[in-house]
């Protein structure tokens, strides 16, 4: 039976990790379609076809500026008012990674004040001045109006990113993120489960160990680790363990996600 939830996943120039995310939806209950850029810009395809919109990770136009930059420029200059439109009906916004870049490049994050055009946070250069690719501990924020993060406590999904470090320069803003709930997820040590600036914990040095915020509303959210790249029980870099301790688990910590977003979009989350 076809899906009542319509998602769309934005592909082209330098993005990855579509065929990830789609099947994040998908196993969620969704009807995924990944969409060049091309196609939404020239107006062949609408926002307004769809219930959930996902930025996906990668390297939009091979960061050559700053990640996310570009592809922000080019959707900011074309697609701003149907961006801004598909936000005011209520709709779901998700970005990782590489898309959680563009997304605070655009300004739709934090949205502060109904406000989604101004930037006021940024994702920067890792502080260990490398690439990084590794596993990670996230702990969630339970008072946050995050809509996809309900019913989650903690999170272990990878990140791979050379420009993942969360910074403002605007201390108001920083405050209002941590007083209003917005910080969605925060990078934290395996072993206490506190929130951390310790490297290789917090991976690239996010200013208070911030991994993902979100909007005053809770639909706007984006994260710098991967959940698309833990949706099966043996993505876990340790799921042999599991297997012989008798803890591995139905599926993948990253789904939950994904559910909780297709839930809401049903009106099954209110």
């Amino acid at each position: 039976m076809p899906s009542d939830v319509r998602a769309l996943i934005i592909t082209g120039f330098g993005l990855n990790c579509e065929a990830e995310t789609s099947h994040g939806f998908r196993m969620a209950g969704a009807a995924p379609e990944q969409v060049h850029l091309n196609d939404l810009l020239d107006g062949q395809r609408a926002l307004d076809e769809f219930h959930i919109l996902a930025f996906i990770g990668g390297f939009s136009f091979g960061d050559h500026i700053a990640s996310g930059r570009v592809l922000a420029n080019r959707l900011k200059h074309r697609m701003e008012e149907p961006i801004q439109r598909f936000i005011a009906d209520g709709k779901l916004v998700i970005g990782i990674c590489n898309g959680f870049q563009t997304m605070a490049k655009l300004g739709i994050l934090p949205g502060l004040d109904g406000d989604y055009r101004r930037q006021t946070v940024t994702l920067m250069d890792n502080d260990c001045g490398t690439f990084r690719d590794a596993w990670v501990h996230l702990a969630a924020n339970a008072e946050s109006p995050c809509v996809f993060t309900r019913g989650i406590d903690r999170l272990y999904v990878p990140v791979r990113h050379g420009e993942g470090k969360f910074a403002t320069l605007d201390a108001p803003v920083l405050q209002r993120l941590e007083s209003e709930g917005m910080v969605v997820f925060r990078y934290v040590d395996a072993d206490t489960g506190e929130p951390t600036d310790a490297f290789p914990h917090n991976p690239n040095g996010s200013v208070r160990a911030i991994a993902g915020i979100c909007d005053p509303t809770g639909r706007v959210f984006g994260m710098m680790p991967h959940p698309e790249a833990h949706l099966f029980v043996h993505n876990h870099p340790q799921w042999v363990r599991q297997r012989i301790a008798g803890t591995l688990p139905a599926e993948g910590e990253g789904v939950a996600i994904f559910r909780n977003a297709v839930g809401f979009a049903r009106g099954e989350l209110l």
